[in-house]
């Protein structure tokens, strides 16, 4: 677990999703001796995503599972409405960049925004000193450079340094991962000796605000709007077939194209202005470089020169030797050693040496 202390204080708010993985870093936190509260962000209601019951979270299940830890605990809770915040700055973001053909992570909103945005100057309000959340990654500092380092968990299945790139060094002095150190299985086993209720309680693997997986339905029921079917072509324009809506297809796609096709397609790319979904073989969608915009630099400043590390361009995906190229006014071009497959408008492109987050940004 992380050893830092802070210059203001030692009160910490703990985001609590309900989880396991935030329960156990607000134990962790109280063991080391910080004055903490929990709180749960009430980010979107059953009226947004159109459905019933309690199968998101932000569910009144999620809030009385981390009421409970808390209450066990002996430690103060509170629920605090961001309902409005999360729509403007996630879901209205995600759905725009749908419209305009990009496949966005709205994971990396949602941290960037809300809960390092909004929840961080609630922080401040409140007169804590930092908050903590059950990310799996690390934050250390450089005793050389004095700048505040985000690193990857020591877990490599469960590490979300890459939907955590665009942190400050403001932001970063005042956050701290007690899991980073941790392994899931050692996570959960903490929660079962604390006799927390929600220590077997599964990890949602879906977007939050669409439940059921089905984005293109909940893009639709959000906007009340039509996307209507076109042509699936090849490169050369020639018409393949009919797709359902130009919204429900991302770059890299085979599966769900509904195609009898002679031999495997992906989609390669897709012409917003023509609705057209361009399909093309496999070895069509490796590119050699990308470009990237909104460029946050963490280990240092922009460099003035090229340098080269590890790229990843999908949380998913491995990283990918290449050069990194800063072209100032935030944007960096990206030149990989060997072709990346799938480079998706709209994704985040993190650079890495080792284990440390140099930075990141949207690809362009």
């Amino acid at each position: 677990m992380e050893n830092r202390e802070y210059n203001r204080n030692r009160k910490a708010l703990i985001a609590m999703s309900g989880g396991v993985d935030s329960s156990v870093a607000a134990f962790l936190m109280k063991e080391k001796g910080f004055d903490i509260s929990g709180v749960t962000l009430k980010m979107f209601g059953n009226d947004l995503i159109g459905i019933s019951g309690e199968s998101s979270c932000c569910s009144l299940s999620d809030v009385e599972d981390a009421e409970s830890v808390c209450r066990r605990l002996g430690i103060p809770f509170y629920v605090f409405n961001f309902t409005e915040k999360f729509e403007k700055e996630v879901v209205k973001r995600f759905v725009k960049a749908y419209e305009e053909g990009k496949t966005p992570n709205p994971c990396v909103d949602c941290n960037r925004y809300v809960k390092f945005g909004y929840l961080y100057r609630r922080m401040e309000e409140l007169g804590c000193g930092c908050i903590v959340t059950g990310h799996y990654a690390r934050i250390e500092k450089d005793p050389e450079t004095g700048r505040f380092l985000l690193k990857k968990a020591v877990d490599p299945k469960k590490d979300q340094s890459y939907v955590l790139y665009s942190l400050t060094q403001e932001q970063l002095s005042h956050t701290m991962f007690p899991l980073g150190g941790m392994t899931k299985p050692e996570t959960r086993k903490i929660a079962e000796e604390q006799g927390f209720l929600n220590a077997k309680k599964h990890d949602s693997q879906d977007i939050c605000f669409v439940p059921d997986g089905d984005y293109a339905g909940f893009i639709g029921r959000y906007t009340g709007r039509e996307y209507p079917a076109g042509d699936f072509v090849d490169e050369e324009g020639n018409v393949l077939g009919e797709h359902k809506g130009i919204i429900r297809y991302t770059v890299g796609q085979r599966k769900g194209l509904g195609l009898a096709l002679p031999a495997p397609l992906y989609v390669c790319r897709k012409d917003m202005e023509k609705n057209q979904v361009v399909l093309a073989p496999n070895d069509r969608l490796f590119s050699s470089s990308a470009e990237v915009c909104d460029f946050n630099w963490i280990a240092f400043d922009e460099p003035e020169e090229p340098f080269h590390a590890a790229v990843k361009v999908r949380y998913s995906q491995k990283e990918s030797p290449a050069e990194i190229v800063p072209l100032g006014d935030g944007k960096v071009r990206i030149d990989f050693d060997e072709p990346v497959r799938a480079i998706t408008s709209g994704q985040a492109a993190v650079v890495y040496d080792g284990d440390t987050v140099i930075g990141g940004g949207t690809i362009l």
